[in-house]
């Protein structure tokens, strides 16, 4: 039972990350008909605003101890970080230490203006182009912002680490009357899984209960009808990919100290968020996230060693095999809609 536990968490923490990209690229799909392959670049590029923030926010000067004197009998010189220099010691240490969330407020602007530039730049050429086109020209889009991202940081993962208070692990079991260190896990997964949550409850109360988000749902079931009602779709529909390009780097930040940034994880998760789009629906918001936390789980459980031993790389295919299992039974996938992809 105790590993049956830790399998879901692992679950629904990797499931977490596939729910939020997935419901980016729904939210894209849904609103523009667009099939964009640069979402994970997004995802990618959240990180690195994690990893920028750190690095500005560690920018240091030489600071002379003429106390201490090294073996040529110079005085002593070591590095301060401007933050420690004007907020104090254990203030500024305490705002290098939690850069990973302040990565937030930095990425929010910064996934809007991208998601902007490339709708504006980009995109709208190819919203009546056939879906093959889109395919293209956004996974070439997002090759280019990964050999950017390359050159400016390096092929090498870049170590980004969470806040010193969520650095240990949680004794989960105890809360489910299990013995002491039975079920351990770390707090910053659980704190991610919480994160998604948030997003994901902020995103559907958002479309649910605003008038901005109702214009955009009737949009997403009839663009015409709405937009004979003098409603400018278009622009709204711009502004919701800023938001799902938000929701992507908002995912990236958060996932930076769990996965250490590199520049082709923005592919790694393309791929698997793609498959977890079709599985749950094309076009279905929450089929998209359903599909994101399921494979999650089935992924964690055929990581299990017991598992790989009586299947040898099915961890590698579980998620492909459910896809194909799925559409094989239901074309539209778990909750998608008639007449989306169909034509």
């Amino acid at each position: 039972m105790d590993a049956i536990i830790l399998q879901i968490l692992n679950g629904l923490d990797k499931g977490s990350a596939y729910a939020l990209i997935a419901l980016g690229l729904t939210l894209i799909f849904g609103t523009l008909g667009v099939v964009n392959f640069a979402h994970g670049a997004l995802f990618m590029i959240g990180s690195f605003c994690a990893v920028t923030v750190q690095r500005i926010l560690s920018v240091s000067f030489k600071t002379v101890d003429p106390s201490k004197t090294d073996f040529l009998g110079n005085p002593s010189t070591y590095d301060t970080p401007y933050v420690v220099h004007w907020f104090g010691p254990e203030f500024g240490a305490g705002i290098i230490d939690w850069s990973v969330p302040l990565a937030i407020l930095f990425a929010i602007p910064i996934m809007i203006a991208i998601g902007f530039i490339m709708e504006r730049g980009l995109i709208k050429h190819f919203y009546k182009r056939p879906h093959a086109d889109q395919i293209l020209v956004t996974f070439g889009l997002a090759i280019v912002l990964q050999e950017v991202i390359k050159y400016y940081y390096g092929a090498n993962p870049i170590q980004t680490g969470a806040p010193e208070v969520f650095r240990g692990s949680f004794d989960f079991g105890v809360l489910l009357g299990f013995d002491p260190n039975v079920i351990i896990y770390p707090y910053w997964r659980l704190v991610y899984f919480a994160f998604a949550a948030v997003i994901i409850s902020a995103v559907f109360a958002f479309l649910q209960f605003t008038t901005f988000g109702m214009v955009v749902r009737a949009g997403m079931a009839d663009r015409e009808t709405v937009g004979l009602l003098g409603i400018n779709i278009d622009k709204r529909f711009t502004i919701m990919f800023g938001l799902a390009a938000a929701v992507a780097g908002l995912a990236g930040v958060m996932y930076a100290p769990i996965n250490a940034p590199n520049y082709h994880m923005g592919m790694d998760f393309l791929v698997l968020s793609f498959v977890v789009v079709v599985v749950g629906g094309m076009g279905s918001l929450p089929g998209a996230v359903l599909a994101g936390f399921l494979l999650g789980i089935l992924e964690s459980f055929a990581s299990m060693t017991q598992v790989i031993d009586l299947i040898p790389g099915i961890n590698q295919i579980i998620i492909y095999v459910v896809a194909i299992i799925v559409l094989l039974t239901r074309p539209r996938g778990l909750m998608g809609r008639k007449g989306v992809m169909e034509e």
